[in-house]
């Protein structure tokens, strides 16, 4: 039969037996790390002096020179060949939306016929790849084909199999950035100094701020097999087509469950790998969907957590290979069904504390909570539009708004007790709110804030963006996402919604101190005040406590004159908004040629995509699905004519009344893929024949995908009519259910 290999894939499939797994003797806590060159290997391998350099060089951006680097290449030789070491890369984040290396042996001619290995400085600090092939958006001409490659020392070093795994920027021939990590470091040093000069309001020994990310990255597993019979899958990461299993999650039986047992093995295998290279996931379980799960670390630096999670997504795809799984990344590999996040939990901290923590253990902690949590709510509501750009994507377009995904407009939930907390800023008198009391300091006379804030309140759902005790959760960012591009958009623009503060409290205190003399009011406070009170007031609109999902909020919204477009292709275009391109020049994160370099490979990618999964598409329908579905119908026919022979007419065409309409269908059915088909390669020619890449883009997205789903409806109806042993692709109760 035409599905026999179907079968065989399927039953080899449910009869997977878990792999053995052997962890280490020790303690997650002692193998931690160990193929990671921390600062443990730092001390150990490092003579004292470099070693304090290089811990300078990380914790406050010292330059690095030439000596140091040496001094450190040679640190890293030797860790490097204790371990079996033979090469090293230089590993880069291009704009391709995954990770790039180019492996080099520690070989050199030793001027007498032989070989010495070798690793300098130079070879540490810079490497030169060919750049020719990597989305540049026109930066540079195709013949122009140098790149470079440079070490970012506060991401550690590590080791895979034989390799020695050098994080780094990824810079053109003329300085323009070519990835996510080098804008990525611009905002994390443009929130750091904004927000370190605004702390120093409330504590003038505030050194440094970092910001930190905390990511939970979702996924999928099928069994390699039934992946592997799924062209689709295989090509695009998601199924073009499959009818809904009679089960999948509307049981919520998945969610949190027992995890399965071949399942269990695989993640075991990957936080053992992802420890090891100094990933510190912690939790791990069964999400809502059928066949999908969660792995989540410990709070990181933001810089290291990006690098981590890009590795981690790496890994991931290669423990599941050994344990006979595909992970799927994708945002919405199956229809119907819960798509994949990564939630980014997004806070900020000083060397002396958590800035989004309350309550604080002073009336001065507060005031500086409220501060942060307000100027935050700006940058949001300011560049909504652009945050709702950085997270976008061909594919997170088809999980933003459905089945407990954040709806496609950015808004943020406070909760109960934040939101009274801004209320009474805003509407109480200045006087009642802010007093001077002697020795005694500043009192608030605002309402208490709770210990446990996100006990306080329920969690929102819906919300993209929402505050959920000491950190906001950004839950908009895709599965298959570089967080650094939520991030770089997010930090930059809280830094320049701080920059902003700043300057507007710094002008207003010669006046309050004129006005408060001779009293101990202190005019600072006051001025942080006045310029809260503004600033709550105006960012009021980006605040929404309720249902994301409803149609009245996007009306709402829309009143309230926040972005509510949901074409990928036109979203993209806020990053050439006048207010985007000043946000990222003036605080020296992109330029405006980086910007629109960036834009060009964004409706370059969304074009390829979809136009990939329109091929695919009309490769299965006319290949695979019609061809069966002709030949079942053949099949009918015979039955039809055969019953004629037997039974007397008016008898025959009673008994084959249910087949006579199979038929008619099938024959409905296929006629109409094919002339939807038809369309879409037509769509396909006309917008191909566009030079522009951003016209491209939006005639793919307005003419080419909307016949996605026409053509799907007619090939899933098609699955329910086609006798199973027909059907030559896995469908979705058999991808769905790992045995």
């Amino acid at each position: 039969m035409a599905n026999d290999l179907r079968f065989q894939v399927v039953g080899e499939a449910f009869k997977k037996k878990p792999l053995d797994v052997i962890a280490p003797a020790e303690r997650p806590c002692e193998y931690f790390g160990k193929k990671v060159f921390n600062r443990e290997k730092m001390y150990k391998y490092l003579p004292k002096d470099v070693y304090k350099k290089m811990v300078d060089v990380i914790d406050n951006g010292t330059r690095l020179d030439r000596a140091v680097a040496d001094a450190v290449a040679e640190g890293v030789m030797q860790w490097a060949r204790e371990n079996g070491v033979t090469h090293y890369t230089h590993w880069f984040q291009p704009l391709t939306e995954g990770t790039a290396e180019k492996h080099d042996a520690f070989i050199e001619h030793d001027g007498k016929g032989g070989m010495i290995e070798e690793f300098s400085g130079k070879l540490l600090v810079q490497q030169e790849p060919d750049a020719s092939s990597f989305p540049s958006g026109g930066i540079r001409s195709t013949f122009e084909a140098r790149g470079y490659s440079a070490w970012d020392p506060t991401s550690p070093i590590f080791i895979i199999d034989d390799t020695l795994i050098i994080p780094t920027v990824f810079i053109s021939y003329s300085g323009e950035s070519l990835d996510y990590k080098a804008p990525l470091l611009r905002a994390l040093k443009a929130v750091n100094v904004a927000a370190t000069e605004v702390c120093h309001y409330f504590d003038p020994d505030v050194k440094k701020v970092t910001s930190n990310l905390g990511w939970e990255q979702e996924y999928f597993l099928v069994d390699e097999g039934l992946y592997a019979a799924r062209p689709d899958l295989l090509l695009t990461g998601r199924t073009l087509m499959g009818h809904d299993s009679a089960k999948n999650q509307q049981m919520d039986d998945h969610y949190f469950g027992s995890i399965p047992e071949r399942v269990a093995a695989f993640m075991r295998d990957l936080e053992i790998t992802a420890l090891e290279l100094g990933i510190p996931v912690k939790t791990r379980h069964n999400e809502v969907a059928p066949n999908q799960f969660e792995v989540a670390p410990i709070f990181e630096d933001t810089n290291l957590a990006v690098d981590h999670n890009m590795l981690l997504m790496s890994l991931m795809k290669r423990v599941a290979r050994k344990h006979g799984f595909r992970a799927l990344l994708h945002e919405k590999p199956f229809a119907g069904i819960n798509g994949s996040g990564k939630h980014n939990n997004w806070s900020l901290s000083t060397d002396t504390g958590v800035l989004l923590h309350a309550p604080g253990k002073t009336p001065v902690q507060n005031l500086r909570f409220a501060t942060f949590i307000v100027e935050t709510l700006m940058g949001v509501y300011k560049h909504n539009g652009l945050l709702k750009a950085s997270i976008m994507s061909a594919t997170n377009a088809h999980r933003l708004g459905a089945n407990e995904a954040p709806p496609a407009i950015i808004s943020s939930f406070l909760g109960r007790q934040v939101s009274e907390l801004l209320d009474h800023i805003e509407k109480a008198d200045k006087d009642d709110i802010l007093a001077m009391n002697g020795k005694q300091g500043m009192k608030l006379d605002i309402p208490e804030i709770p210990e446990l804030l996100i006990d306080n309140t329920d969690r929102n759902r819906t919300s993209p963006f929402a505050f959920t005790g000491n950190r906001f959760e950004f839950r908009a960012v895709g599965s298959e996402a570089n967080c650094a591009s939520a991030m770089i958009t997010l930090n930059t623009a809280v830094a320049e919604a701080l920059v902003s503060f700043k300057q507007r409290v710094d002008a207003r205190i010669p006046e309050f101190t004129e006005r408060l003399k001779g009293t101990e009011h202190n005019p600072v406070y006051h001025s942080i005040i006045d310029v809260l009170r503004d600033d709550i007031k105006t960012c009021k609109p980006i605040r929404f406590d309720g249902n994301g999902y409803s149609d009245e909020w996007k009306a709402e919204a829309a009143r309230r004159g926040l972005d509510v477009e949901t074409s990928c292709p036109v979203i993209f275009e806020r990053y050439l908004d006048p207010d985007s391109i000043q946000m990222f020049e003036s605080l020296n994160v992109m330029t405006k040629k980086e910007l629109e370099a960036r834009n060009e490979v964004k409706w370059e990618m969304y074009t390829k995509k979809i136009q990939i999964e329109a091929r695919v598409l009309g490769d299965l329908s006319m290949n695979h699905i019609i061809p069966v579905a002709t030949s079942y119908q053949s099949l009918l026919l015979g039955n039809v004519e055969h019953m004629r022979n037997v039974f007397p007419a008016s008898e025959a065409d009673e008994l084959n009344a249910r087949n006579l309409l199979l038929i008619k269908e099938i024959a409905q059915r296929t006629r109409s893929i094919e002339e939807q088909l038809e369309q879409l390669v037509s769509a396909r020619k006309v917008a191909n024949k566009l030079d522009n890449e951003h016209a491209k883009a939006i005639a793919y997205h307005d003419t080419v995908a909307p016949l996605f789903d026409t053509i799907r409806r007619q090939i899933d109806k098609l699955e329910l009519i086609v006798d199973d042993a027909y059907w030559p692709l896995p469908k979705y109760r058999e991808l769905l259910f790992i045995r």
